[in-house]
C-alpha cells in the first residue's frame, strides 16, 4: 500500500503532470493531489476547494492545484518503519557554490540595520539562495527522507511543469481554519539546540517575536472576535529552536479568507514591519527573486469531520460528527528548488536593531542544514 502510493506519484511526476503530496504535522496521514490535466489554475478570491501555493510577493497570483479535476489518494505510515523502504542511498554533494555568499550577505545585513537606524523601518528579513549539486536528484526519495526526518514539521514535494519543483519542511503555520473558528502562530527568534530547552533568549529574538504578535493581534482586530494570546513558549523544529506564541480568535460573519490573508501576509515573521516598507527594501536590495520561499502553501477549504455534542438533553448529550470546511495553510520555510541537479535551497533571519551580522550569517547556515540533511 505505502509503496503503491510512493510509485503511483513517482509516475506522476515521470509524465510531467501537477502534482502534490504532503504530510500535516505529527501525523501519520500522507496525502496527494494529482491534477489530471497540465493547465495552470490560480485562485481567484481563495473560496476554491484544492491545495494552494502562493509566493512571497502578495501582488503576484497563488497556484490551485483543484480539488475537483484532481485524483486524491492517501496513506497511512508508520514513521517508525518509515526507513524500511527509502532506498538506502545517500545523495552525494559535489559542491556547494560560494561566490562570496558570506561577505555578499553580511554587506546586505549591514545595509538592512543602516535603514532601520535612519528610520525605515523596525524589522526586515533578509534571505539567500544557496546551490548545492546532487548527483541523482529524485524529489520522491528526497521527500521520502524529509518524512522520515521531519516529524513534527509540515512537509510537502509540489511539482506543476510549467512552474516548478519544490519541496520542504516548515515548522510554521500561517492560519489554521475550521469553519469560523481559527488559529495563527507567530514564529520568530532562532538558535541552535543544544539538547534542551531552557535557554536563554536575548532581546533581539524577544523583541523580533513580540514584532510578529503585535502585528498578528494588530491587523486582525477588525475582523475577529474572542482574541486568546498565548504566553511564549520555546519550540524545537530540527536543528533549531525558536520562540512561539498562538493566536486564536473566531472570524466575524462578514469577514471572509482572502481578506484575512491579504491582512496577514507577509507576516513581519517573512517580511518585517512596517509591511509595506520592508517588503519594497526586500524587493530592491535581496540580489535573488524569491519566488515561493516565504509564501505560503496547504489546504484550502477542504472538508473535515468534527466532533460536537447535541444540545438536546433527550439523547443525553452524546456525541456526533458534522462536516465542516477547513483551510490551513503553512508559510513556506526550510525549503528548497529542484532544477537542473541542482537544489537551490532558501533561508533567511529577521533583522532588527539589535542585529550582529556575522551571528545573522551563521543563524543562516543552521538554517540550511534542515535540508542538506536529507540530501
Amino acid at each position: 500500500m505505502v509503496l503503491d502510493f510512493f510509485k503511483r506519484i513517482e509516475t506522476q511526476y515521470n509524465s510531467k503532470s501537477p502534482f502534490v503530496a504532503y504530510r500535516k504535522p505529527n501525523e501519520k496521514k500522507v496525502s496527494s493531489l494529482l491534477q489530471e490535466t497540465n493547465d495552470l489554475h490560480f485562485t481567484n478570491d481563495f473560496t476554491e476547494k484544492g491545495f494552494v501555493f502562493s509566493p512571497f510577493d502578495d501582488a503576484e497570483k497563488t497556484v490551485l492545484i483543484p480539488f475537483g479535476g484532481s485524483e486524491s489518494i492517501e496513506v497511512d505510515i508508520d514513521l517508525e518503519d518509515h526507513r524500511a523502504f527509502i532506498k538506502e542511498k545517500e545523495f552525494d554533494i559535489v559542491k556547494a557554490e560560494a561566490l562570496n555568499e558570506k561577505q555578499q550577505h553580511i554587506n546586505l545585513i549591514k545595509k538592512g540595520i543602516e535603514a532601520i537606524s535612519n528610520g525605515g523601518f523596525k524589522k526586515v528579513v533578509l534571505s539567500r539562495q544557496e546551490s548545492v549539486n546532487i548527483s541523482e536528484p529524485n524529489p520522491i526519495t528526497i521527500f521520502k527522507n524529509l518524512l522520515h526526518t521531519y516529524k513534527s514539521a509540515f512537509v510537502y514535494c509540489w511539482y506543476h511543469p510549467k512552474v516548478g519543483l519544490w519541496l520542504g519542511a516548515t515548522p510554521e503555520t500561517l492560519i489554521k481554519i475550521e469553519g469560523s473558528r481559527f488559529s495563527i502562530m507567530a514564529l520568530a527568534g532562532t538558535q541552535d539546540y543544544q539538547g534542551t530547552l531552557d535557554v536563554v533568549w536575548q532581546d533581539k529574538e524577544k523583541q523580533e517575536q513580540q514584532f510578529v504578535t503585535d502585528f498578528i493581534v494588530d491587523n486582525l482586530k477588525s475582523s475577529v472576535e474572542n482574541f486568546k494570546v498565548s504566553d511564549v513558549e520555546t519550540v524545537k523544529a530540527g536543528n533549531l529552536l525558536h520562540l512561539r506564541t498562538m493566536i486564536s480568535a473566531r472570524l466575524k460573519s462578514e469577514s471572509n479568507l482572502k481578506q484575512v490573508i491579504s491582512l496577514l501576509h507577509p507576516t513581519p515573521a517573512v517580511c518585517g514591519l512596517p509591511k509595506l516598507e520592508a517588503k519594497a527594501f526586500i524587493l530592491n536590495n535581496e540580489d535573488y527573486d524569491r519566488a515561493f520561499y516565504t509564501g505560503f502553501l496547504g489546504e484550502l477549504n477542504m472538508e473535515t469531520q468534527l466532533q460536537s455534542r447535541s444540545a438536546k438533553r433527550n439523547i443525553e448529550n452524546r456525541a456526533y460528527t458534522i462536516n465542516k470546511k477547513s483551510t490551513r495553510l503553512y508559510v513556506n520555510l526550510r525549503c528548497m528548488q529542484l532544477k537542473n541537479a541542482k537544489a537551490f535551497i532558501y533561508v533567511g533571519g529577521g533583522i532588527t536593531k539589535h542585529s550582529n551580522p556575522e551571528r545573522e550569517w551563521e543563524e543562516t547556515v543552521s538554517k540550511t542544514l534542515v535540508i542538506k540533511n536529507v540530501l
